[in-house]
């Protein structure tokens, strides 16, 4: 018999159903292609005149080790405004309004984040950082988004390791989500939560569990009770931080050993995967963290036409795996 789990604060269930693994191709997927429209690569040094205009670059030797630029193909961009418009009770329209943005990795199209070392990692968080910060200072612009997709599954373009960031002109629904559920929670508990934050307890509660991955000084990843995706890995700070704007260099260190070691695993069973920041918009509180979703199955009716998702791991099992155990 399967087992139906419900996320931790949020209105989200997850049914599993864990004989539907042994469906063909579902946990190994064939060699990533390049799937660009030429063999030239835009990202690979000596073609940096083939994105548009660079917005910095961390140098290295006389040369770039990472480089960031506008996206050539964005899905917002800095024109008109931001004002979003009610024609009725039914109709609000607005442009996408909005900067995206490209960080190319690393210089050598043969190395994907995960061959990168942690400091390297940590040198690419300390881009994101600079990103938000300055981003989050437009005029028009509420949240930036930060993520990454790797392989054919999860919407990657080109093979060449990079991260997008988009900073856009409205609150996102997934973290106002979390947000609003936060509050309803602590009204429900009575605030018993000293912080005020009910996945401070999460963190303690997981720490203790089997869906535990890693844990150092400073940070804490596991498989979430309710994961939508197989094999999904949810990264957290142990201090209570809105924002990884606010986190302490070794914080950072210990971030990017933690997620070195879930993408390590994802590249033994070459699975194609998103991550993305989780942060706290300006007057909000949220506990910052990083979200890993593995691409190895695809939704189909039951989850577009319920919203809840059919998953074929147990947490528990994806820790395990992540655990080598």
């Amino acid at each position: 018999m399967g087992i139906l789990r419900k996320d931790y604060i949020l209105e989200r269930w997850v049914y599993y159903a864990t004989e539907r693994k042994n469906r063909r191709r579902e946990f190994k997927e064939e060699e990533a292609k390049d799937i660009s429209s030429s063999k030239t690569c835009f990202f690979c040094p000596g073609n940096e005149h083939l994105t548009p205009p660079e917005i910095g670059r961390v140098e290295h030797k006389n040369t770039w080790k990472i480089r960031w630029f506008p996206n050539k193909f964005p899905a917002v961009e800095k024109k008109g405004d931001a004002k979003i418009r009610t024609k009725n009770k039914f109709i609000k329209e607005g442009k996408t309004y909005g900067v995206h943005e490209v960080i190319a990795e690393t210089r050598d199209h043969k190395k994907q984040l995960v061959d990168l070392s942690i400091d390297q990692i940590k040198e690419i968080f300390y881009i994101y950082i600079l990103r938000i910060k300055a981003l989050s200072k437009l005029k028009g612009i509420k949240y930036v988004s930060v993520f990454k997709n790797k392989g054919p599954n999860a919407g990657t373009s080109l093979v060449h390791s990079h991260t997008q960031i988009a900073a856009i002109s409205v609150l996102p629904t997934d973290i106002m989500d979390k947000i609003n559920a936060a509050k309803k929670f602590n009204i429900r508990e009575n605030q018993r939560f000293s912080s005020g934050c009910p996945y401070c307890s999460i963190i303690k509660l997981e720490s203790k569990s089997k869906r535990k991955i890693t844990e150092n000084k400073s940070i804490i990843a596991f498989a979430p009770y309710a994961s939508r995706f197989n094999y999904e890995a949810w990264i957290f700070p142990k201090r209570h931080v809105k924002n990884i704007t606010a986190m302490y260099d070794e914080e950072l260190y210990d971030m990017a050993s933690a997620l070195k070691k879930i993408l390590v695993k994802l590249k033994k069973i070459n699975a194609s995967y998103n991550f993305f920041l989780h942060y706290a918009p300006q007057g909000y509180d949220l506990h910052f963290h990083i979200e890993v979703t593995p691409r190895l199955a695809t939704w189909g009716g039951f989850e577009l036409s319920t919203g809840a998702t059919i998953n074929s791991i147990m947490p528990e099992d994806a820790a395990r795996f992540y655990r080598g155990k």
